[in-house]
Protein backbone atom coordinates (compact mmCIF):
# COMPACT_ATOMS: atom_id res chain seq x y z
CA UNK A 1 0.00 0.00 0.00
CA UNK A 2 1.22 3.25 -0.84
CA UNK A 3 0.43 6.09 0.63
CA UNK A 4 0.61 10.17 -0.01
CA UNK A 5 -0.27 12.66 2.81
CA UNK A 6 -0.44 15.88 1.89
CA UNK A 7 -0.27 19.10 4.58
CA UNK A 8 0.64 19.35 8.20
CA UNK A 9 -1.78 20.01 10.81
CA UNK A 10 0.05 20.98 13.16
CA UNK A 11 2.06 17.33 12.96
CA UNK A 12 -0.93 15.35 13.18
CA UNK A 13 -0.49 14.36 9.87
CA UNK A 14 3.12 12.97 10.72
CA UNK A 15 2.01 11.30 13.25
CA UNK A 16 -0.71 9.67 11.02
CA UNK A 17 2.24 8.57 8.73
CA UNK A 18 3.68 6.97 11.46
CA UNK A 19 0.79 5.19 12.24
CA UNK A 20 0.23 4.06 8.68
CA UNK A 21 4.09 2.68 8.16
CA UNK A 22 3.77 0.69 11.36
CA UNK A 23 0.21 -0.92 9.47
CA UNK A 24 2.65 -1.86 6.48
CA UNK A 25 1.82 1.52 4.10
CA UNK A 26 4.76 2.85 2.79
CA UNK A 27 4.26 6.50 3.12
CA UNK A 28 5.57 9.42 1.17
CA UNK A 29 4.90 12.79 3.07
CA UNK A 30 5.05 16.41 1.77
CA UNK A 31 3.65 19.72 2.84
CA UNK A 32 1.49 20.91 -0.36
CA UNK A 33 -0.62 19.95 -3.14
CA UNK A 34 1.41 21.24 -6.15
CA UNK A 35 4.77 18.83 -4.01
CA UNK A 36 1.77 15.85 -4.02
CA UNK A 37 1.02 16.49 -7.44
CA UNK A 38 4.65 16.02 -8.76
CA UNK A 39 4.53 12.92 -6.39
CA UNK A 40 1.50 11.37 -8.05
CA UNK A 41 3.20 11.60 -11.76
CA UNK A 42 6.63 10.58 -10.75
CA UNK A 43 5.91 7.58 -8.43
CA UNK A 44 1.94 7.10 -8.67
CA UNK A 45 0.11 6.17 -4.96
CA UNK A 46 -2.63 4.10 -4.03
CA UNK A 47 -4.38 6.17 -1.40
CA UNK A 48 -4.09 10.05 -1.39
CA UNK A 49 -4.75 11.62 2.33
CA UNK A 50 -5.29 15.74 2.45
CA UNK A 51 -5.61 17.64 4.55
CA UNK A 52 -9.45 19.34 5.07
CA UNK A 53 -7.91 23.18 4.57
CA UNK A 54 -6.19 22.50 1.02
CA UNK A 55 -7.84 22.93 -1.90
CA UNK A 56 -9.44 19.64 -2.00
CA UNK A 57 -12.02 20.23 -5.43
CA UNK A 58 -9.17 21.99 -7.38
CA UNK A 59 -6.39 19.03 -6.33
CA UNK A 60 -9.07 16.22 -7.59
CA UNK A 61 -9.93 18.07 -10.32
CA UNK A 62 -6.17 18.43 -11.38
CA UNK A 63 -5.94 14.47 -10.68
CA UNK A 64 -8.77 13.57 -12.92
CA UNK A 65 -7.74 16.05 -15.85
CA UNK A 66 -4.59 13.93 -15.81
CA UNK A 67 -5.99 10.94 -15.71
CA UNK A 68 -4.42 9.48 -12.56
CA UNK A 69 -6.88 7.07 -10.52
CA UNK A 70 -6.42 7.28 -7.00
CA UNK A 71 -8.88 7.52 -3.77
CA UNK A 72 -8.89 10.92 -1.35
CA UNK A 73 -9.76 10.96 2.13
CA UNK A 74 -9.54 14.21 3.42
CA UNK A 75 -8.24 15.28 6.71
CA UNK A 76 -8.70 17.61 9.57
CA UNK A 77 -8.69 18.00 13.42
CA UNK A 78 -11.81 17.19 14.87
CA UNK A 79 -15.47 16.49 13.43
CA UNK A 80 -16.02 19.29 11.70
CA UNK A 81 -19.08 18.94 9.53
CA UNK A 82 -19.29 21.74 7.27
CA UNK A 83 -15.14 21.08 6.64
CA UNK A 84 -16.39 17.39 5.93
CA UNK A 85 -19.39 17.61 3.76
CA UNK A 86 -17.38 20.25 1.60
CA UNK A 87 -14.26 17.35 1.32
CA UNK A 88 -17.50 14.87 0.37
CA UNK A 89 -18.94 17.37 -2.32
CA UNK A 90 -15.62 17.99 -3.97
CA UNK A 91 -14.87 14.15 -4.35
CA UNK A 92 -13.26 12.73 -0.92
CA UNK A 93 -14.11 9.01 -0.51
CA UNK A 94 -14.38 10.19 3.70
CA UNK A 95 -13.26 12.26 6.65
CA UNK A 96 -10.75 11.45 8.81
CA UNK A 97 -10.70 13.37 11.81
CA UNK A 98 -7.47 14.14 13.91
CA UNK A 99 -5.73 13.36 15.85
CA UNK A 100 -5.22 10.08 14.53
CA UNK A 101 -6.15 6.96 16.16
CA UNK A 102 -3.76 3.44 14.61
CA UNK A 103 -6.75 1.69 14.94
CA UNK A 104 -9.11 4.03 12.44
CA UNK A 105 -5.37 4.55 10.19
CA UNK A 106 -5.37 0.69 9.78
CA UNK A 107 -8.80 0.14 8.81
CA UNK A 108 -8.95 2.73 6.28
CA UNK A 109 -5.67 1.33 4.72
CA UNK A 110 -7.25 -2.08 5.05
CA UNK A 111 -10.73 -1.06 3.22
CA UNK A 112 -8.71 0.66 0.20
CA UNK A 113 -6.48 -2.44 0.02
CA UNK A 114 -8.82 -5.39 0.04
CA UNK A 115 -10.44 -5.87 -2.75
CA UNK A 116 -14.19 -5.31 -2.74
CA UNK A 117 -15.52 -8.22 -4.75
CA UNK A 118 -14.29 -11.39 -3.01
CA UNK A 119 -13.43 -14.36 -4.79
CA UNK A 120 -16.40 -16.52 -3.94
CA UNK A 121 -16.31 -20.06 -5.78
CA UNK A 122 -18.08 -23.61 -5.38
CA UNK A 123 -18.28 -25.13 -8.70
CA UNK A 124 -15.86 -27.93 -10.01
CA UNK A 125 -15.77 -25.86 -13.24
CA UNK A 126 -14.26 -23.22 -11.70
CA UNK A 127 -12.39 -25.07 -9.10
CA UNK A 128 -10.20 -26.61 -11.90
CA UNK A 129 -9.29 -23.26 -13.35
CA UNK A 130 -8.62 -22.54 -9.65
CA UNK A 131 -6.13 -25.44 -9.10
CA UNK A 132 -4.39 -23.87 -12.50
CA UNK A 133 -3.97 -20.61 -10.99
CA UNK A 134 -2.49 -21.90 -8.49
CA UNK A 135 0.10 -23.58 -9.90
CA UNK A 136 1.32 -20.73 -12.18
CA UNK A 137 0.53 -18.11 -9.86
CA UNK A 138 4.31 -18.24 -8.47
CA UNK A 139 5.75 -17.99 -11.63
CA UNK A 140 6.98 -14.86 -13.45
CA UNK A 141 4.57 -16.40 -17.11
CA UNK A 142 2.75 -13.76 -18.18
CA UNK A 143 -1.24 -14.83 -18.08
CA UNK A 144 -3.95 -14.17 -20.07
CA UNK A 145 -7.39 -14.57 -18.89
CA UNK A 146 -10.79 -15.15 -20.97
CA UNK A 147 -14.06 -15.54 -20.84
CA UNK A 148 -17.22 -13.78 -21.05
CA UNK A 149 -18.03 -10.21 -19.88
CA UNK A 150 -19.26 -10.19 -16.28
CA UNK A 151 -17.42 -13.87 -15.08
CA UNK A 152 -14.85 -12.18 -12.89
CA UNK A 153 -11.56 -11.80 -14.84
CA UNK A 154 -10.13 -9.22 -12.65
CA UNK A 155 -10.68 -10.95 -9.50
CA UNK A 156 -9.21 -13.49 -10.96
CA UNK A 157 -5.96 -11.67 -11.75
CA UNK A 158 -6.01 -10.05 -8.48
CA UNK A 159 -6.17 -13.70 -7.26
CA UNK A 160 -3.14 -14.58 -9.12
CA UNK A 161 -1.32 -11.41 -8.29
CA UNK A 162 -2.00 -12.02 -4.25
CA UNK A 163 -0.71 -15.75 -4.71
CA UNK A 164 2.59 -14.60 -6.52
CA UNK A 165 6.01 -13.40 -5.49
CA UNK A 166 4.85 -10.12 -6.41
CA UNK A 167 1.99 -10.01 -3.55
CA UNK A 168 3.88 -7.33 -1.70
CA UNK A 169 4.10 -4.77 -4.57
CA UNK A 170 1.65 -2.96 -6.66
CA UNK A 171 -1.08 -4.30 -8.64
CA UNK A 172 -1.99 -2.07 -11.24
CA UNK A 173 -4.89 -2.04 -13.68
CA UNK A 174 -5.44 -0.28 -17.11
CA UNK A 175 -9.20 -0.30 -18.61
CA UNK A 176 -7.82 -0.82 -22.28
CA UNK A 177 -11.24 -0.15 -23.34
CA UNK A 178 -12.20 2.91 -20.98
CA UNK A 179 -9.53 4.92 -21.70
CA UNK A 180 -9.66 7.02 -25.21
CA UNK A 181 -6.98 5.57 -27.76
CA UNK A 182 -5.11 8.81 -27.61
CA UNK A 183 -4.45 8.81 -24.25
CA UNK A 184 -3.55 5.35 -23.63
CA UNK A 185 0.16 5.34 -25.05
CA UNK A 186 0.74 8.36 -22.40
CA UNK A 187 -1.17 6.11 -19.79
CA UNK A 188 1.17 3.15 -20.23
CA UNK A 189 4.17 4.28 -20.77
CA UNK A 190 4.61 8.13 -19.66
CA UNK A 191 5.21 11.30 -20.63
CA UNK A 192 7.80 13.46 -20.64
CA UNK A 193 7.07 17.88 -20.35
CA UNK A 194 5.66 19.00 -23.47
CA UNK A 195 5.47 15.91 -25.11
CA UNK A 196 1.93 17.04 -26.30
CA UNK A 197 -0.32 19.69 -25.77
CA UNK A 198 -1.95 19.64 -22.12
CA UNK A 199 1.37 17.41 -20.75
CA UNK A 200 2.60 20.08 -18.39
CA UNK A 201 4.95 18.05 -16.09
CA UNK A 202 7.09 14.76 -16.77
CA UNK A 203 4.46 11.77 -15.67
CA UNK A 204 5.24 7.78 -15.31
CA UNK A 205 3.13 5.52 -16.74
CA UNK A 206 1.63 2.67 -15.35
CA UNK A 207 4.47 0.30 -16.19
CA UNK A 208 6.51 2.61 -14.70
CA UNK A 209 4.25 2.10 -11.72
CA UNK A 210 3.63 -1.20 -11.07
CA UNK A 211 7.58 -1.49 -11.44
CA UNK A 212 8.76 -4.93 -9.12
CA UNK A 213 4.78 -6.00 -8.88
CA UNK A 214 2.08 -6.67 -11.69
CA UNK A 215 0.33 -4.87 -14.02
CA UNK A 216 -3.47 -5.69 -15.54
CA UNK A 217 -3.73 -5.30 -19.24
CA UNK A 218 -8.00 -5.23 -19.09
CA UNK A 219 -9.66 -5.91 -22.44
CA UNK A 220 -6.60 -5.73 -24.18
CA UNK A 221 -8.39 -6.82 -27.46
CA UNK A 222 -9.75 -3.45 -27.94
CA UNK A 223 -5.77 -2.33 -27.89
CA UNK A 224 -5.05 -0.18 -31.25
CA UNK A 225 -2.63 -2.68 -33.14
CA UNK A 226 -0.12 0.45 -33.45
CA UNK A 227 0.00 0.70 -29.82
CA UNK A 228 0.35 -3.23 -29.58
CA UNK A 229 3.48 -2.93 -31.41
CA UNK A 230 5.49 -1.22 -28.41
CA UNK A 231 3.63 -3.37 -25.89
CA UNK A 232 4.99 -6.64 -27.61
CA UNK A 233 8.58 -4.41 -27.42
CA UNK A 234 7.89 -3.37 -23.91
CA UNK A 235 7.29 -7.22 -23.09
CA UNK A 236 10.22 -8.70 -25.01
CA UNK A 237 12.76 -6.33 -24.34
CA UNK A 238 11.72 -5.44 -20.07
CA UNK A 239 12.06 -1.27 -21.05
CA UNK A 240 9.71 1.09 -21.90
CA UNK A 241 10.09 4.53 -24.04
CA UNK A 242 7.71 7.42 -22.13
CA UNK A 243 6.09 9.60 -24.96
CA UNK A 244 8.58 12.62 -26.33
CA UNK A 245 11.22 10.53 -23.89
CA UNK A 246 15.09 10.19 -24.97
CA UNK A 247 15.92 6.60 -23.65
CA UNK A 248 14.27 4.05 -22.18
CA UNK A 249 13.24 3.16 -18.93
CA UNK A 250 13.58 -0.33 -17.58
CA UNK A 251 10.90 -1.96 -15.83
CA UNK A 252 10.17 -4.96 -13.68
CA UNK A 253 6.82 -6.25 -13.75
CA UNK A 254 4.50 -9.38 -14.59
CA UNK A 255 1.82 -9.01 -17.05
CA UNK A 256 -2.04 -10.15 -16.92
CA UNK A 257 -4.07 -9.37 -19.92
CA UNK A 258 -7.61 -10.25 -20.48
CA UNK A 259 -10.01 -10.73 -23.09
CA UNK A 260 -13.52 -11.26 -23.69
CA UNK A 261 -13.11 -11.73 -27.02
CA UNK A 262 -11.53 -14.72 -28.77
CA UNK A 263 -7.99 -13.51 -29.79
CA UNK A 264 -7.46 -15.98 -32.58
CA UNK A 265 -10.13 -15.09 -34.34
CA UNK A 266 -8.78 -11.32 -33.85
CA UNK A 267 -5.71 -12.40 -35.49
CA UNK A 268 -7.34 -13.81 -38.13
CA UNK A 269 -9.36 -10.24 -38.78
CA UNK A 270 -6.69 -8.79 -38.68
CA UNK A 271 -7.10 -6.42 -35.55
CA UNK A 272 -4.37 -8.45 -32.75
CA UNK A 273 -0.98 -9.38 -33.33
CA UNK A 274 -0.44 -12.77 -33.71
CA UNK A 275 3.09 -12.17 -32.39
CA UNK A 276 1.40 -10.59 -29.04
CA UNK A 277 -0.89 -13.30 -28.27
CA UNK A 278 1.81 -15.70 -28.51
CA UNK A 279 3.96 -13.57 -25.40
CA UNK A 280 0.84 -12.83 -23.53
CA UNK A 281 -0.72 -16.27 -23.84
CA UNK A 282 2.45 -18.56 -22.23
CA UNK A 283 -0.56 -19.62 -19.98
CA UNK A 284 -4.27 -19.78 -20.38
CA UNK A 285 -7.15 -19.10 -17.71
CA UNK A 286 -10.54 -19.56 -18.87
CA UNK A 287 -13.08 -19.05 -16.76
CA UNK A 288 -16.09 -20.67 -17.70
CA UNK A 289 -19.53 -18.91 -17.82
CA UNK A 290 -22.34 -18.35 -14.55
CA UNK A 291 -24.14 -20.71 -16.63
CA UNK A 292 -21.92 -23.20 -17.15
CA UNK A 293 -20.98 -23.03 -12.81
CA UNK A 294 -24.36 -23.49 -11.38
CA UNK A 295 -22.93 -24.37 -7.86
CA UNK A 296 -21.87 -20.74 -7.65
CA UNK A 297 -24.76 -18.92 -8.56
CA UNK A 298 -26.54 -19.82 -5.05
CA UNK A 299 -22.96 -19.03 -3.12
CA UNK A 300 -22.46 -15.85 -4.79
CA UNK A 301 -26.43 -15.16 -4.59
CA UNK A 302 -26.27 -15.39 -1.19
CA UNK A 303 -23.20 -13.27 -0.44
CA UNK A 304 -24.72 -10.16 -2.54
CA UNK A 305 -27.76 -10.22 -0.63
CA UNK A 306 -25.79 -10.15 2.52
CA UNK A 307 -23.52 -7.32 1.03
CA UNK A 308 -26.42 -4.85 -0.46
CA UNK A 309 -28.43 -5.71 2.63
CA UNK A 310 -25.55 -3.74 4.98
CA UNK A 311 -24.55 -1.38 2.13
CA UNK A 312 -27.95 0.07 1.93
CA UNK A 313 -28.34 -0.17 5.28
CA UNK A 314 -31.46 -2.66 5.39
CA UNK A 315 -33.07 -5.50 6.83
CA UNK A 316 -31.51 -8.81 6.01
CA UNK A 317 -33.84 -11.34 4.17
CA UNK A 318 -32.45 -14.91 3.27
CA UNK A 319 -33.09 -16.27 -0.57
CA UNK A 320 -36.40 -18.47 -0.12
CA UNK A 321 -35.94 -21.42 -1.66
CA UNK A 322 -38.60 -20.69 -4.45
CA UNK A 323 -36.11 -17.80 -5.57
CA UNK A 324 -33.48 -20.01 -5.35
CA UNK A 325 -34.69 -22.31 -7.56
CA UNK A 326 -35.26 -19.33 -9.97
CA UNK A 327 -31.85 -18.05 -9.87
CA UNK A 328 -30.66 -21.72 -10.66
CA UNK A 329 -32.70 -21.86 -13.80
CA UNK A 330 -31.70 -18.60 -15.23
CA UNK A 331 -28.89 -18.31 -18.67
CA UNK A 332 -27.34 -15.61 -16.80
CA UNK A 333 -25.85 -13.71 -19.95
CA UNK A 334 -24.71 -10.80 -18.00
CA UNK A 335 -22.41 -13.55 -15.90
CA UNK A 336 -21.54 -12.86 -12.35
CA UNK A 337 -22.50 -8.94 -12.78
CA UNK A 338 -25.83 -9.69 -14.28
CA UNK A 339 -26.50 -11.96 -10.87
CA UNK A 340 -25.39 -9.52 -8.77
CA UNK A 341 -27.44 -6.32 -10.46
CA UNK A 342 -30.85 -8.26 -9.90
CA UNK A 343 -29.58 -9.36 -6.37
CA UNK A 344 -29.08 -5.49 -4.85
CA UNK A 345 -33.08 -5.38 -6.88
CA UNK A 346 -34.07 -7.89 -4.79
CA UNK A 347 -32.96 -7.04 -1.57
CA UNK A 348 -34.42 -3.24 -1.95
CA UNK A 349 -37.94 -4.61 -3.29
CA UNK A 350 -37.85 -7.53 -1.18
CA UNK A 351 -40.81 -8.05 1.59
CA UNK A 352 -41.50 -9.91 4.39
CA UNK A 353 -39.35 -12.21 6.27
CA UNK A 354 -37.18 -13.40 3.38
CA UNK A 355 -35.96 -12.62 -0.61
CA UNK A 356 -38.89 -14.44 -2.53
CA UNK A 357 -39.52 -14.62 -6.10
CA UNK A 358 -41.51 -11.36 -6.84
CA UNK A 359 -38.30 -9.24 -6.12
CA UNK A 360 -36.31 -11.37 -8.34
CA UNK A 361 -37.07 -9.08 -11.39
CA UNK A 362 -35.30 -7.79 -14.30
CA UNK A 363 -34.42 -4.34 -15.13
CA UNK A 364 -37.16 -4.55 -17.64
CA UNK A 365 -39.47 -5.32 -14.40
CA UNK A 366 -39.91 -9.41 -16.07
CA UNK A 367 -39.28 -12.63 -14.01
CA UNK A 368 -35.74 -14.09 -15.33
CA UNK A 369 -37.19 -16.89 -17.49
CA UNK A 370 -35.74 -20.45 -17.28
CA UNK A 371 -32.71 -21.36 -19.55
CA UNK A 372 -33.72 -24.71 -20.73
CA UNK A 373 -30.81 -24.81 -23.15
CA UNK A 374 -28.27 -24.93 -20.49
CA UNK A 375 -30.25 -27.57 -18.66
CA UNK A 376 -28.66 -30.57 -21.23
CA UNK A 377 -30.77 -32.88 -22.82
CA UNK A 378 -34.32 -30.75 -22.65
CA UNK A 379 -37.32 -29.18 -24.70
CA UNK A 380 -36.01 -28.46 -28.33
CA UNK A 381 -33.21 -30.65 -28.30
CA UNK A 382 -32.45 -33.90 -30.58
CA UNK A 383 -30.90 -37.04 -29.06
CA UNK A 384 -27.76 -35.89 -30.10
CA UNK A 385 -28.14 -32.79 -27.86
CA UNK A 386 -28.47 -30.70 -30.84
CA UNK A 387 -31.20 -27.57 -30.58
CA UNK A 388 -33.34 -28.48 -32.88
CA UNK A 389 -34.85 -25.38 -33.93
CA UNK A 390 -31.23 -24.24 -35.22
CA UNK A 391 -30.71 -26.88 -37.36
CA UNK A 392 -30.62 -25.90 -40.73
CA UNK A 393 -29.72 -22.39 -40.31
CA UNK A 394 -26.71 -20.82 -40.95
CA UNK A 395 -23.92 -19.14 -38.21
CA UNK A 396 -24.93 -16.18 -39.25
CA UNK A 397 -28.64 -16.61 -38.93
CA UNK A 398 -28.08 -17.46 -35.28
CA UNK A 399 -26.09 -14.96 -34.54
CA UNK A 400 -28.58 -12.57 -35.88
CA UNK A 401 -30.72 -13.94 -33.62
CA UNK A 402 -28.88 -14.23 -30.70
CA UNK A 403 -27.99 -9.83 -31.05
CA UNK A 404 -31.68 -8.75 -31.65
CA UNK A 405 -32.91 -11.19 -28.83
CA UNK A 406 -30.02 -9.54 -26.77
CA UNK A 407 -30.70 -6.10 -27.72
CA UNK A 408 -34.29 -6.49 -26.82
CA UNK A 409 -33.24 -8.10 -23.51
CA UNK A 410 -31.39 -4.86 -22.63
CA UNK A 411 -33.83 -2.31 -23.85
CA UNK A 412 -31.86 -1.23 -26.67
CA UNK A 413 -29.14 -0.85 -24.82
CA UNK A 414 -25.92 -1.04 -27.30
CA UNK A 415 -23.33 -0.63 -24.22
CA UNK A 416 -24.96 -3.37 -22.25
CA UNK A 417 -25.91 -5.44 -25.25
CA UNK A 418 -22.47 -5.38 -26.40
CA UNK A 419 -20.87 -6.56 -22.47
CA UNK A 420 -23.28 -9.32 -22.50
CA UNK A 421 -22.31 -10.82 -26.20
CA UNK A 422 -18.54 -10.00 -25.32
CA UNK A 423 -18.04 -8.39 -28.21
CA UNK A 424 -16.62 -4.70 -29.17
CA UNK A 425 -19.50 -1.55 -29.32
CA UNK A 426 -17.62 -0.72 -32.77
CA UNK A 427 -18.96 -4.19 -33.82
CA UNK A 428 -22.47 -4.70 -32.42
CA UNK A 429 -22.52 -1.01 -34.17
CA UNK A 430 -21.59 -2.59 -37.73
CA UNK A 431 -23.55 -5.91 -37.77
CA UNK A 432 -26.70 -3.49 -36.86
CA UNK A 433 -26.36 -1.38 -39.03
CA UNK A 434 -25.80 -4.64 -41.64
CA UNK A 435 -29.25 -5.67 -40.21
CA UNK A 436 -31.09 -3.02 -41.27
CA UNK A 437 -29.65 -2.66 -44.62
CA UNK A 438 -30.98 -6.15 -44.80
CA UNK A 439 -34.52 -5.12 -43.79
CA UNK A 440 -34.42 -6.50 -40.51
CA UNK A 441 -36.24 -4.37 -37.78
CA UNK A 442 -33.73 -3.72 -34.88
CA UNK A 443 -34.81 -2.48 -31.24
CA UNK A 444 -34.32 1.18 -30.28
CA UNK A 445 -34.18 2.43 -26.43
CA UNK A 446 -37.31 4.00 -27.21
CA UNK A 447 -38.91 1.28 -29.22
CA UNK A 448 -38.14 -0.95 -26.02
CA UNK A 449 -38.99 1.73 -23.19
CA UNK A 450 -42.69 2.33 -25.18
CA UNK A 451 -42.50 -1.64 -25.47
CA UNK A 452 -42.35 -2.24 -21.38
CA UNK A 453 -44.56 0.62 -20.31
Amino acid sequence: MRLLIVGDLGGQLGAASQMAIKAGASVTHVPEAENGLEVLRSKGADLLMLEVTLDIKGMIEQIRSEHIAVPVIACGIGNNADLAVAAIKAGAREYLPLPPDADLIAAVLRAVSEDSKPFIYHDSAMDRVVKLADQVSPSEASILITGESGTGKEIMARYVHENSNRRNKQFICVNCAAIPENLLESELFGHEKGAFTGAIARRVGKFEEADGGTLLLDEISEMDTRLQAKLLRALQEREIDRVGGSKPVKINIRVIATSNRDLVEAVASGDFREDLLFRLNVVNLKIPPLRERREDIRALADHFAILYAEINDVEFRPISEVAGKMLLNYGWQGNVRELENTIHRAVLLAQGPEIGPDAILLPDGTAPAPDHGSAGIAEGRTENGEDSSLVGKTVAEVERVLIIDTLRHCLGNRTHTANILGISIRTLRNKLNQYQADGTQVPSPRDSQSAAV
